[in-house]
């Protein structure tokens, strides 16, 4: 089976879970700009990260959480996706709540931490649940860009069995030069199925939390049912 990823990966990683059976193709559909700020106080307030790319930029502008938890100023770190979670960890910090979308975290965040105050480290293009659902709760949110998404809306010259999503905003920037003709699509998660089904009435294989060894597997798994056809 041939399957486009809109997505530069590692090959060996792809090639490891899919096998011989399955040739992969890569296309960058968006490109990532980290943003420059000078670092300010986290005080006490509790930390976001929805992205790799949210936790990077943090980092790489100097910022640093307050893990001491008996100290007067601690920031919680809460996150989105397994990814997420294990980049926070090669920094060196854990994470007190990890949810695989942010609509599941803003839900549990209303549900268990309404009186904490919290600071969101994302992209310019990141949804707007938690800013539009938080503050709802009079729950005290501040949203800081630390990169930003710039759509390139590629033009795909080439025939393949699937595609797979790994964002919305790269949803977007496919579907506009782009028609969704394949006989199967992946989404990475949840958030990224539900935009990809605004432009198809197609079937949606959506992996389990944003983890791309999930959504490896299940491409492996349905795509073996259309090389066996």
């Amino acid at each position: 089976m041939n399957i486009l990823f809109t997505k530069m990966l590692d090959e060996k990683e792809v090639s490891d879970i899919l096998g011989n059976h399955f040739s992969s193709h890569f296309l960058e559909v968006i490109k990532i700009k980290l943003l420059h700020l000078a670092p300010f106080p986290l005080g006490n307030n509790s930390l976001i990260f929805t992205s790799v790319n949210g936790v990077e930029s943090f980092f790489k502008n100097g910022f640093k959480p307050h893990e001491n938890f008996a100290a007067k100023n601690y920031n919680k770190i809460y996150c989105v996706g397994r990814k997420t979670k294990m980049h926070l960890r090669k920094y060196g910090f854990g994470v007190f709540k990890t949810k695989k979308n942010a609509k599941e975290l803003s839900d549990f965040i209303i549900e268990n931490c309404s009186k904490e105050k919290f600071i969101h480290f994302c992209g310019n293009l990141a949804l707007d649940i938690l800013q539009e659902k938080l503050p709802l709760q009079n729950i005290a949110y501040k949203k800081v860009v630390v990169y930003e998404t710039e759509l390139l809306y590629p033009k795909y010259e080439g025939s393949h069995d699937a595609i797979a999503f790994f964002s919305p905003s790269g949803v977007r920037s496919f579907i506009k030069n782009n028609s969704l003709d394949f006989q199967q699509i992946y989404a990475i998660g949840e958030t990224t199925g539900a935009e990809v089904k605004k432009y198809t009435t197609q079937k949606i294989f959506t992996g389990k939390d944003n983890d791309l060894n999930a959504l490896l597997k299940l491409i492996k798994k349905e795509g073996e049912k259309i090389s066996s056809c």
